[in-house]
Formats: C-alpha cells, structure tokens, sequence
C-alpha cells in the first residue's frame, strides 16, 4: 500500500523564513546600535559636563531597553536632573550629552540598516 504525503503551504513557509531572517538581521542592527548608543552616552557625559557635576550618577543611569520584538531600542538617562542638565535652565548652560551621542549614532545606524537592503 503507498502513501502519499502532500505538503501545503511551502511557498508561504519559505516566504515567512525569509521575512523571519530579515528581522532577525534588523534586530542585530537595533540591538548593536542600541549599545553603541549607550556607550557614546557614557562617553559623552566625560566630555559635556564640565563644571563639576557628578558624572558618575548620569552615567550609571544611562540604560538601554529592548522592545517591540526586538525592533525597538530606547536609551535614556533616568535621573530627574538630567532634562536640566541636557537643556540648561536659567540659571545653568546646558551641557548636552543626550543629543550629540544620538546625532553620531543615527547617522551608524542609517548606514547599517541600509546595508540589509543591499
């Protein structure tokens, strides 16, 4: 007696492993440049904050958060002083830390996300 088996769906399933690896690439990307982000962060509290402030404080509060699937990467500072000190105040300059480490890492990760479209 012969069986036959019969698949359905396989263009469908190859069609979802593609996309699947597709993301997976785009993740690497988010989490890779989310880290580098993080790191520049850091590094620029040492350049930005030249009065004497606690560097420390900031710095050990710069987190990164993966969400979304992976598709998403916030990184902020989480101390309440740091708006203040990003943007000054009338009675301080600001010493911005946030905005010169994203303005260099957005221009990495245009670069990268257009190498998987390549």
């Amino acid at each position: 007696m012969a069986r036959h088996i019969r698949l359905v769906g396989l263009a469908k399933l190859n069609d979802a492993l593609l996309e699947r690896a597709g993301l997976d690439a785009v993740r690497r990307v988010v989490q890779k440049n989310g880290d580098q982000l993080n790191r520049r962060m850091k590094e620029q509290t040492e350049v930005a904050f030249t009065k004497g402030y606690s560097k420390g404080h900031t710095r050990g509060s710069i987190n990164t958060n993966i969400t979304n699937g992976g598709l998403t990467a916030e990184v902020e500072p989480t101390m309440d002083y740091d708006p203040y000190v990003e943007y000054g105040t009338r009675f301080m300059e600001a010493e911005p830390f946030v905005r010169p480490a994203w303005e260099e890492q957005v221009q990495q990760f245009q670069s990268d996300m257009q190498k998987l479209t390549r």
